[in-house]
């Protein structure tokens, strides 16, 4: 047997499954609590960029193994270099797939089983919905040494109260994960042993719609958020006039009056 073909295949950073037109993706780095290495930024960036495209997919679970759900940045990866400019790649790097979570046509629901500190709370505040276990625990601790959580600011402060984010900014401090859904941070709170079915339930749901009309309607959810008044108001009528043309719109309201279950064709 080849030395090559004895070696052990290198464990993948990120799993991926696919059932009933939901996607999850897994990251896999528990002994280094899922910390987001440059390895495992290119493996979200490459799946979502799939999922995109793929019309089979409806919802998207982003969940961890291991204890944490995702720790930050790989912090050892981020000091093997003083070179700036590594680090605005590797912050740009993370930046791109954050905004793919953004831009995805599809829901992306935040499974959170543990730990999500830095920008794995980033990684939370991002994804459109989350649900977390009873014992998950949230902090952008970057501030705790020496650098503040500058890109974890971004969606934490767009779904917190301004004061609420500066508070776990400045301070570091951890909230369970009651008080995260106090915050907004989180949908849902389950027990542990209900997280992977309460979250899949939550997918399921979403699932089942139109799927045109969630692709319209996130789209337009967070537009509307950057306009004035008066602007958001003219750019959701247009939208809804636009979706009210289209077959699942007739379809479903047909089905509605006629008391059956519509079928949606995506158009």
């Amino acid at each position: 047997m080849s030395s090559q073909a004895s070696e052990a295949t290198p464990t993948p950073v990120l799993l991926q499954d696919s059932q009933d037109g939901i996607v999850t993706l897994t990251l896999n780095r528990p002994n280094q609590y899922n910390a987001l290495s440059a390895e495992l930024l290119a493996a979200l960036q490459t799946a979502l960029d799939a999922i995109a495209d793929d019309e089979s997919v409806h919802a998207v679970i982003i969940t961890a193994n291991g204890k944490a759900f995702c720790a930050g940045h790989d912090l050892k990866e981020m000091r093997s270099s003083d070179d700036r400019s590594f680090h605005q790649a590797l912050f740009d790097q993370c930046g791109r797939m954050m905004m793919s979570i953004h831009k995805l046509p599809q829901p992306v629901i935040a499974q959170v089983n543990g730990i999500a500190t830095a920008a794995g709370c980033q990684l939370v505040a991002n994804c459109d919905l989350a649900v977390a276990a009873e014992d998950a625990r949230f902090a952008v601790s970057g501030i705790n040494v020496g650098l503040f959580c500058s890109t974890p600011a971004v969606p934490l402060s767009r779904n917190l109260s301004r004061k609420q984010a500066l508070q776990m900014l400045l301070t570091g401090d951890f909230v369970d994960a009651h008080k995260a859904e106090q915050l907004g941070l989180v949908n849902e709170v389950v027990a542990g042993d209900e997280l992977v079915s309460a979250t899949r339930a939550l997918a399921a749901k979403i699932a089942a719609k139109s799927p045109l009309s969630i692709r319209v309607g996130k789209d337009m959810f967070y537009r509307q958020l950057s306009m004035e008044l008066g602007d958001a108001y003219a750019y959701a009528s247009e939208r809804m006039a636009c979706n009210m043309d289209s077959h699942d719109a007739r379809e479903g309201i047909d089905a509605f009056f006629a008391k059956r279950a519509p079928e949606w064709k995506g158009e």
